[in-house]
């Protein structure tokens, strides 16, 4: 059995699921962008008329998007110590990885999740990170 989580600071999914799911004692986060709840617009993130990015700060994209990941741990009884791992979306390792990997650095001093990174070629929204954890309660 599991329950479903939604938290109602982080944006709302872009499509039919939680924000999370528990199953025992493990906290499994749906896909966390950098979106804000309630507003088109995206921290970091200029677009063209058509919603393409013409432009993206990722070091911006990364304090939102870790921001995100404590608000739906924290709905869902969990804390930033307890993630167990982290895969992380880019569509731009080379240009993305070194600004993301510093400060992923000083977001988990402490708290050493696993974690892989991986780069795609375009996410659901236009975004240009997303990650995907899994905590305990």
């Amino acid at each position: 059995m599991s329950d479903s989580i939604s938290s109602d600071k982080a944006p709302e999914p872009v499509g039919p699921y939680p924000h999370a799911r528990r199953v025992g004692n493990l906290l499994f986060l749906s896909g966390v962008g950098p979106r804000l709840r309630g507003v088109k617009e995206i921290p970091g993130v200029t677009l063209d008329d058509k919603g393409n990015i013409i432009a993206y700060d990722i070091e911006q994209q990364c304090h939102s998007v870790f921001q995100n990941v404590r608000y739906v741990l924290e709905a869902s009884g969990s804390r930033w110590e307890n993630l167990v791992d982290v895969t992380v979306f880019l569509i731009d390792m080379k240009k993305n990885f070194p600004v993301f990997n510093k400060l992923y650095a000083e977001y988990f001093r402490d708290n050493q999740p696993c974690r892989t990174t991986v780069e795609v070629n375009a996410l659901p929204t236009p975004i240009a990170i997303e990650l995907k954890c899994i905590a305990t309660v």
